[in-house]
């Protein structure tokens, strides 16, 4: 029911929520549904801070310990056959942030965002079955459904622009492509191929940091 009231991000009805205590209210009787009004507003304003909670507290709490065993596995097994292309995504996204020692002289603060074609909350979901949850808020995945990739740019700088910081989009398709090129962002293109130097395994953060470089340096400005 809620994907048929898909919004750009968690936080876009925040205005419409009260702060009510959540913890014994009842989804299922506030008959939520059209018209898409103040009131229901607020009920799927609740629906997505419950669902930033539940993110926040990891997939274990979520799932009983047998199904969740069920999905490491599954997790591990997809790990192995794509030459361990899960497990370096997240290890890159985690240099992103500090949180390895690959590369101990990076001291920046960082922000990992996902920017989905895909719907919102099952893509929420999606980040929690593949373990992003640590690296990717909850607040910082986006739906680009109705509003397009460029829109959601728009608002990642909105949100997290200043004098001194600087993007990069990561992505296989060229609408993202196209979307970095109109805000002057770089870009780097993901492949599959096994020899190409774009992929996981492979990419690292200081070739990304390189092409950042390159691109800010011509520009003389952030984006």
């Amino acid at each position: 029911q809620i994907e048929n009231y898909n919004q750009p991000y968690l936080s876009s009805l925040h205005e419409y929520d009260d702060g009510k205590d959540l913890t014994k209210y009842d989804f299922e009787a506030d008959c939520f549904s059209s018209p898409f009004d103040d009131v229901n507003k607020r009920k799927l304003a609740y629906r997505h801070r419950a669902i930033g909670d539940k993110y926040a507290k990891g997939l274990q709490k979520i799932l009983d310990h047998r199904m969740f065993k069920v999905w490491s596995d599954l997790y591990s097994s997809t790990d192995k056959y794509t030459d361990g292309w899960l497990s370096s995504a997240h290890k890159l996204l985690e240099e992103a942030l500090c949180k390895s020692t690959a590369e101990p002289a990076i001291k920046s603060s960082s922000i990992n965002c996902i920017v989905t074609s895909g719907s919102l909350v099952p893509s929420i979901a999606k980040c929690l079955l593949y373990r992003l949850d640590d690296v990717v808020s909850s607040d910082n995945v986006y739906s680009s459904w109705e509003s397009g990739k460029l829109q959601c740019f728009k608002w990642i700088k909105e949100r997290h622009g200043g004098p001194n910081v600087r993007f990069c989009a990561v992505g296989d398709g060229p609408e993202e492509r196209s979307a970095a090129s109109i805000m002057k962002w770089p870009f780097v293109k993901i492949e599959i191929r096994p020899d190409a130097p774009h992929r996981f395994p492979g990419l690292s953060l200081s070739t990304i940091h390189g092409i950042m470089d390159a691109v800010y340096q011509s520009s003389g400005k952030d984006g």
